[in-house]
């Protein structure tokens, strides 16, 4: 069949009613033809193939009655309403719509004259005259018209596309594929069907369009009915084929061999005042390994706040700076960046001595003669280690020689952005090592980055204790200054983190310049320091400085302090209104104390009554501070796609799957890419493009 004929054959236009508009309204939606509306599925059933008599209707339980027209009427109370009684021989029951026409009014009066019936769906609610459903599906029938033979699917829709709109356009897309009018091919081979007991394609497909009225309600909310799990597993599997593919594509290029580890590597282990843990030495093995491959590293390192990650960073980029290739080390943002700048200046500048090389600082923020200084130390190689923000992704930006491109926080950048510094190797793609210190749960990490290998620093230096955390209401306010008080009066440092509900930078920092105010005049004694986003990076530096020197006793914040701050002698946070923060952000804040070998405390500051998710949130901070355990708890509380970002390859496109409840799966789904890959090549293609279509083109770039 030609390509012409086939895409003729998808097109929604071919169902009755739907014409190029309303095409085009599915196409931005997301649904460009008739093979992605049927893998639009239905996110609940409704039971609809029983008439239930009025008198045994029970509050917020849906149903279906019928009954008698027995008049209507408009009342005006604090909105006007159209009310509407119908009556069946057990009870009446109330039909309440707030949007209506002169023209259905009229309607329900020629019905309750002419002893008409009406049948309705909805949910029963307490109202002003008993029983009461608000604007319900309805329709005026005979008695003994026919009800629905099967549950009724409810799918998830936009704006304008209404559930009748949808479950006429499948009804008659189902018939197509009855009728053999549609080409869907089963792309699983027949010995896993069998062995899995899974149905075939078709039968799935229509059973979760039209489950019939005895299917098991319960398993099908849980997802775990064979006909979901058949296209759940296929699912996962395209996405596991489209990593694969990517990854088989990066190593079929050339990036540069480190065969030696070279003098800088010692020099900065001779100076440091520590011994590197064992997690960080293994670490550091497993990236030099892949450095000597001829094809670019793809490694993940993972290790919760305060496992040293940055000195891992600086061990893989010293070998590579050595060879005379450039290093880029990027941050999602300012302060991250800057203190990944002290740190690899205080490293690297000795080593460079006079032979003129360079650290070289770049971001947004970086203007006029310094950046054009910065971006031709970058383009004739003068600049050997490059530190900055995404302002590194700019087109502007013209390395010499990249060799490795060092990206932290990945989560915040999202695949397409690491997969763009691709192309910013001239003669061959860079080495790439990702740091995170936002553990990321097994399930997620084999799915998200299963183009990556990984590596975890498992292991906090000597000496650091647990950090206590307590979750106290902000009625106790003036105890926890009290407390702030007492602990820099016998010589240690806090923090004061302001959070706010409101996205604007300019809001969180008025708020936290308030609390200085206040805090200041409550405690005189202490030296109160500020720090925000807005201000310039220069004034952050020199804030930071006098912190760390202990110039300053107490510092408020917003969350730009979140990452990469490091303070040993504070060792009391405040975290004021943390109901308003994720677990991941939460747990990244609460590590910037607990750096020493003191006890370190973490004061939970929430504004009461909280909801039933805050309760949980700050119940998983109280009892553990293990990141990788709070990662877990944050997955089943927020789901894949916001812990990720939502620039996260795939993760937000998967229609049927659910990583947090099929996380299981994944070995198997693992084992199974392998097997099609070499036993049924030609189904990978095939595989990816029905469940992906064309968000894998921008990582094939």
């Amino acid at each position: 069949m030609s390509a012409s004929l086939l895409d003729k054959q998808l097109q929604l236009t071919r169902l009755k009613g739907v014409g190029p508009k309303l095409a085009q309204q599915f196409s931005e939606w997301g649904i460009s033809n008739l093979i992605d509306l049927l893998f639009h599925l239905p996110f609940r059933y409704e039971d609809r193939t029983r008439i239930n008599p009025i008198g045994s209707l029970r509050p917020n339980q849906p149903a279906v009655v019928q009954g008698f027209v027995k008049g209507s009427s408009i009342l005006f109370g604090k909105r006007r309403s159209l009310l509407v009684k119908i009556q069946d021989g057990t009870g009446t029951l109330s039909l309440r719509f707030y949007h209506f026409s002169a023209a259905q009014k009229k309607q329900f009066d020629q019905a309750s004259d002419s002893n008409l019936m009406m049948r309705c769906y909805g949910e029963p609610r307490r109202g002003a005259s008993g029983l009461e459903i608000y604007h319900p599906e309805y329709q005026l029938v005979n008695e003994d018209e026919e009800l629905e033979a099967a549950l009724t699917p409810v799918y998830p829709a936009t704006e304008g596309i209404s559930q009748a709109r949808i479950r006429t356009m499948l009804d008659q897309t189902i018939e197509l594929l009855d009728n053999n009018e549609l080409p869907m091919q089963d792309l699983l081979p027949q010995q896993w069907l069998q062995q899995w007991q899974l149905p075939a394609l078709q039968p799935a497909l229509r059973y979760l369009h039209h489950p019939p009225q005895e299917a098991d309600l319960e398993l099908m909310a849980s997802g775990q009915h064979p006909c979901q799990r058949r296209l759940t597993l296929e699912e996962l599997l395209a996405h596991q084929l489209s990593m694969h593919r990517l990854r088989q594509k990066i190593q079929t290029e050339n990036a540069p061999a480190i065969r030696f580890m070279g003098p800088s590597q010692q020099a900065i282990l001779d100076a440091l005042p520590f011994k590197p843990t064992d997690a960080q030495t293994r670490v550091v093995q497993e990236i030099q390994a892949d450095l000597m491959q001829s094809y670019p590293m793809l490694r993940l390192v993972q290790g919760d706040v305060g496992s040293g990650k940055t000195l891992v960073a600086a061990m893989a980029a010293a070998p590579v700076a050595d060879e005379g290739y450039q290093v880029a080390i990027m941050a999602p943002t300012e302060i991250l960046a800057e203190q990944h700048y002290l740190n690899f200046s205080q490293w690297f500048e000795p080593l460079f001595g006079p032979q003129g090389l360079s650290i070289s600082w770049l971001s947004g923020k970086v203007k006029g003669k310094a950046r054009q200084q910065a971006l031709n130390d970058i383009a004739d190689g003068t600049a050997r280690i490059i530190v900055g923000t995404h302002a590194l992704f700019q087109d502007e930006v013209e390395f010499n020689n990249l060799g490795l491109a060092i990206i932290d926080e990945q989560h915040r950048f999202g695949v397409h952005q690491r997969l763009a510094l691709r192309a910013k190797g001239k003669h061959a793609a860079p080495h790439q090592l990702i740091m995170t210190a936002t553990p990321i749960p097994r399930t997620l990490a084999m799915s998200a980055y299963a183009d990556l290998d990984v590596s975890i620093i498992d292991e906090l230096p000597p000496g650091r204790q647990p950090i206590n955390t307590a979750v106290i209401s902000d009625q106790r306010r003036a105890e926890v200054v009290q407390r702030i008080n007492n602990a820099c009066q016998q010589g240690t440092q806090a923090y004061w983190v302001c959070t706010l509900i409101e996205e604007s930078e300019s809001l969180q920092c008025q708020a936290a310049e308030k609390t200085a105010e206040e805090l200041t005049a409550a405690l005189p004694d202490l030296r109160v320091g500020l720090i925000h986003g807005r201000m310039k990076a220069q004034e952050k530096a020199a804030i930071m400085h006098s912190f760390k020197q202990h110039e300053l006793d107490l510092l408020v914040a917003t969350t730009v302090i979140e990452v990469g701050v490091d303070v040993p002698n504070a060792n009391l946070i405040v975290i004021e209104n943390p109901e308003r923060l994720g677990l991941a952000q939460l747990h990244q804040l609460r590590g910037r104390v607990g750096r020493g070998d003191q006890q370190s405390h973490c004061v939970l500051l929430y504004h009461p009554p909280l909801g039933d998710i805050s309760k949980e949130r700050l119940s998983v901070m109280r009892e553990s501070n293990d990141g990788f355990y709070i990662a877990e708890q944050d997955l089943k509380i927020r789901g894949p796609g916001e812990l990720l970002g939502t620039r996260q390859t795939g993760l937000q496109q998967m229609g049927v799957a659910d990583l947090e409840r099929d996380g299981h799966l994944l070995p198997q789904v693992r084992a199974m890419a392998e097997q099609l890959i070499s036993d049924h090549p030609q189904q990978v293609e095939a595989i990816i493009r029905r469940w992906l279509g064309n968000a894998e083109q921008f990582a094939q770039a």
